[in-house]
């Protein structure tokens, strides 16, 4: 099994990519595709997927500590 990847970007969303179930709390399914983006800026109308709403108004640059 591929290993889902979930890519933070800088000031935006978060990028999933793979082979991924998106449930709400109750267990709903969200239609999804392959790869698709989730806010994280709280700001979209279109929850919980980014709608790019973010730009120019939300910064964050989150980077893992290196293996050295």
């Amino acid at each position: 099994m591929a290993k889902v990847q979930i890519k933070v970007m800088d000031n935006g969303s978060f990028r999933v990519t793979g082979d991924v179930e998106l449930v709400d709390m109750e267990g709903n399914k969200f239609e999804t595709k392959e790869t698709f983006s989730l806010c994280r800026c709280g700001l979209s109308q279109n929850m919980p997927f980014c709608d790019a709403a973010h730009k120019g108004k939300f910064e964050s640059v989150v980077r893992a500590p290196k293996n050295e």
